[in-house]
């Protein structure tokens, strides 16, 4: 792999083209190739009909280096994805000696289990194997008439930890050289504003490169090296990331983190603080999205969903005659809710959050007014956001906890919040 390798994601399964299922296989498989340097040119989406299948492979060989399918490796009689790529490049379908003890070791005794499921142990003569460890059907992968071809299975839970673990060292291992990459996660100025910031100095990079990407309510900027060593690569961008944070400053939210949230657990750990999130608006996404994070309990001290202004009251003591007053969509109230969710759990930061993520109004406020606000020893913020009113609920939720996480981030850090 030491030129440039075109690569085709070809997804197996009527239920992606009927929407059944949301062919997230896709997206992730190329958000884990671009942190490695490999060009995504293609994805294609076929379903479980062997003609239409081996037209979609014929495609792929004419235009792509390497060919990765997901879905179809599983035992039921439309799975025919190693049957056509087998055919496709001349290669018999043999069984596996030490995948087919396996699979009769995880299907028995616990559940019954039918011949058919040792079809999934059949895999192309001479092929790499990957081991599922999440289900299964193993993946594999081999290489022929200078094509690379790594077949992986559908469900997610099983491709996505399969191709982190098995695929990206095996497609790392074909090049004499090192692909390294890091990504500046950035909030508070979008994918536009950033590729005007750097656009001059990206058309003239080769390696390292620069990429930005939008993300759901943030964007990074990929910084990518290829040399023959992980330790050349990464002194090869060690000026250009340290040029990157320079000019985006404070905007810069963490390297390498996947998300805003992940980059507030280690500085509220490394501290010893805790935060409280009341909510109305976000419905307990505040709190879902971190206590997502592995260790999260050391940081989150509780929270509660105040939908109601009777439930803010009698939860979170309001005042009802506040509420009435200035309405629950207000610097107010959202002073309040960070105040005493604070005060009622004992955090040291209490967060919240109330607004309109729609689709309707409240007569006063437009649709994705919000404010968020956030509470510490002797001194409360709020920001009022204007989200757009042509925006959908999950963006303006998501957006509204980004600023929530934002406003720790930069209290924790010394920024202005």
């Amino acid at each position: 792999m030491n030129k440039v390798y075109d690569t085709e994601i070809l997804s197996v399964g009527t239920e992606l083209l009927l929407g059944h299922v949301t062919n997230t296989d896709a997206r992730d498989i190329s958000e884990m190739l671009s942190k490695i340097g490999v060009n995504v040119r293609y994805h294609t989406v076929v379903g479980d009909n062997p003609r239409r299948l081996a037209a979609c492979v014929e495609i792929a060989k004419s235009r792509a280096d390497v060919i990765i399918t997901t879905g179809g490796l599983g035992p039921t009689c439309d799975d025919l994805t190693k049957q056509v790529l087998s055919e496709s490049f001349g290669l018999r379908l043999v069984e596996n000696e030490a995948e087919h003890r396996g699979l009769y070791d995880y299907i028995h005794p616990e559940r019954a289990y039918t011949p058919n499921n040792f079809s999934q142990a059949m895999l192309p003569e001479g092929c790499t194997v990957f081991h599922n460890e999440w289900g299964t059907a193993p993946g594999c992968a081999f290489e022929k008439d200078g094509k690379v071809v790594v077949m992986m299975p559908g469900p997610p839970n099983e491709c996505v930890p399969m191709f982190r673990k098995y695929a990206i060292p095996y497609l790392k291992k074909l090049s004499e050289e090192q692909i390294v990459s890091h990504s500046v996660r950035i909030f508070g100025i979008g994918e536009s504003g950033v590729d005007d910031m750097f656009a001059d100095e990206m058309n003239a990079m080769t390696n390292p490169s620069m990429a930005p990407y939008a993300k759901e309510c943030d964007c990074l900027l990929q910084v990518t090296a290829k040399a023959r060593s992980e330790a050349e690569a990464e002194a090869m961008m060690a000026p250009i990331i340290a040029h990157v944070k320079e000019r985006l400053g404070e905007y810069v939210y963490g390297m390498d983190v996947e998300c805003i949230e992940e980059a507030v657990l280690p500085l509220l750990k490394e501290r010893g603080m805790t935060f409280a999130a009341a909510e109305s608006c976000t419905g307990g996404d505040v709190a879902r999205r971190f206590t997502e994070i592995p260790g999260a309990s050391a940081a989150f001290a509780g929270g509660c969903v105040t939908y109601t202004n009777e439930v803010k009251a009698r939860l979170l003591g309001i005042d009802p005659a506040l509420i009435e007053e200035k309405g629950a969509v207000s610097f107010e109230v959202a002073k309040e809710m960070a105040e005493r969710v604070r005060a009622l759990t004992g955090a040291d930061i209490g967060v919240g959050v109330t607004g309109l993520a729609g689709p309707d109004g409240d007569g006063v406020h437009e649709v994705g007014t919000v404010f968020v606000s956030m509470a510490v020893e002797g001194e409360t913020f709020v920001r009022e956001l204007h989200l757009g009113t042509k925006r959908t609920r999950s963006f303006i939720r998501r957006m509204a906890g980004n600023h929530i996480f934002d406003m720790m981030r930069r209290r924790l850090t010394g920024l202005p919040v």
